[in-house]
């Protein structure tokens, strides 16, 4: 959660928050997320707010982040023990970047030691890290399960090695499977791997091969995610030189499809439109709380926060996080409130996306008869909007996002 909106109120020094945004918390899933902003080297596909150590310099290493998030943390307490009640402990955490194994298992244990004094973690919390396969080992792994991890997301993006150096991915073909297998051997039972689809020059059978990689590695959860091309990148710049050629729509859906008959076949069925798990207790409960409305602060540099429709996001260079954070004050570089339209516009455009589907009520009057619409061209069923919810058809997740428009208006 670290992508950057363009508008924003300001907001206020000291991140306090409306009375009416914490008059119901506790009500909702409440998560913390950890932004890792640092990276060996920039990928060429990569927009998130990440940086190198060259980028950084000497004064923009590990120690200051740290100072900084334990501090953004515990402000991040003090605000909402403003409602005048105990503070919910974290259901979820999840450590993402950049690289957070970069940190190493004994740094990521002090981050989610930070967490525990500042929120506190319920008993039976949900704690995810993402790391890449390279900076991983037997000793990090079993490391993370003495710190009190419960989850591994590995970035695995594919088997092919032509692929992985379209990307400038670092990481060797097989790492990714024989880093999932040492989390397992480690006492992990949550262990997902991410994949990437619709990479220039990736051809049917690279991602055949990625998917058979991944079931071979016996992981419980699989994300998927189209290519984009985003701009400002170095993919970007090279598709605008005519180096490599845009993603290809058709391919995509293909390729989509592919990915959801191998990995229905076996037994990981589909809960979110791009991630995949063998049971309720393989999907990632931190990110159903982004999909269901819940809360959750974001801490670190460019994270995104939110408290009972207040969204809030922090200032992007590790260098100014920290230093507004010495210096006593919220790393808040702005924030939105959202009113009863905005939200429920979000709900739609967040919960069709999940297998469950949306409640038919959450839509207006054009937006129930484009529901109707919908049905008769095989974008939503027919039996479940009966029964009032929208729920997307095989075809209706490939079009997801022109599925949303409609219901919009």
């Amino acid at each position: 959660m670290t992508a950057q909106p363009p508008t924003g109120e300001p907001a206020p020094p000291d991140g306090s928050l409306p009375a009416s945004a914490l008059a119901t918390l506790g009500q909702r899933p409440f998560g913390v997320y950890v932004h890792v902003p640092f990276c060996a080297t920039r990928c060429g596909y990569c927009d998130f707010n990440t940086y190198t150590a060259d980028e950084l310099g000497p004064s923009g290493g590990f120690r200051s982040w740290l100072d900084g998030l334990r501090a953004e943390l515990d402000l991040g307490a003090r605000v909402l023990a403003e409602a005048g009640r105990p503070v919910p402990p974290a259901n979820t955490v999840f450590v993402g970047g950049g690289t957070p194994s970069l940190l190493g298992d004994a740094g990521l244990g002090e981050v989610l030691d930070a967490v525990r004094s500042s929120f506190g973690l319920r008993g039976d919390a949900e704690v995810t890290t993402e790391s890449n396969p390279e900076s991983t080992s037997p000793e990090f792994f079993e490391g993370l399960r003495r710190a009190g991890y419960t989850r591994v997301s590995l970035g695995m993006q594919s088997s092919a090695e032509h692929v992985l150096r379209v990307l400038e991915r670092r990481h060797t073909p097989g790492r990714a499977v024989a880093a999932a297998k040492e989390a397992r051997a480690a006492g992990f039972d949550h262990v997902s791997l991410d994949l990437i689809y619709g990479t220039p020059g990736e051809r049917t059978e690279d991602l055949r091969g990625s998917l058979d990689a991944a079931l071979d590695a016996e992981v419980d959860h699989v994300s998927a995610y189209s290519l984009i091309v985003e701009d400002g990148t170095a993919m970007a710049r090279k598709v605008r030189r005519g180096e490599l050629p845009m993603p290809d729509e058709d391919v995509l859906a293909d390729r989509y499809e592919l990915i959801d008959s191998v990995l229905g076949e076996a037994g990981l069925g589909w809960y979110e439109v791009s991630n995949w798990a063998t049971d309720g207790a393989a999907r990632c409960l931190h990110n159903i709380g982004y999909w269901q409305g819940g809360d959750w602060w974001g801490a670190g540099p460019g994270a995104h926060s939110h408290v009972g429709g207040v969204r809030w996001w922090n200032v992007k260079h590790p260098a100014r996080y920290s230093a507004v954070l010495e210096a006593g004050e919220s790393p808040a570089a702005a924030r939105e409130v959202l009113d009863t339209e905005d939200q429920r516009i979000e709900r739609i455009m967040l919960e069709l996306r999940l297998a469950t589907g949306l409640p038919a009520e959450v839509l207006d009057d054009a937006g129930r008869l484009a529901a109707k619409q919908a049905v008769q061209d095989g974008l939503l069923r027919g039996e479940a909007l009966e029964r009032g919810r929208c729920i997307l058809t095989d075809r209706g997740r490939l079009l997801a996002d022109g599925v949303v428009q409609r219901l919009l208006g």
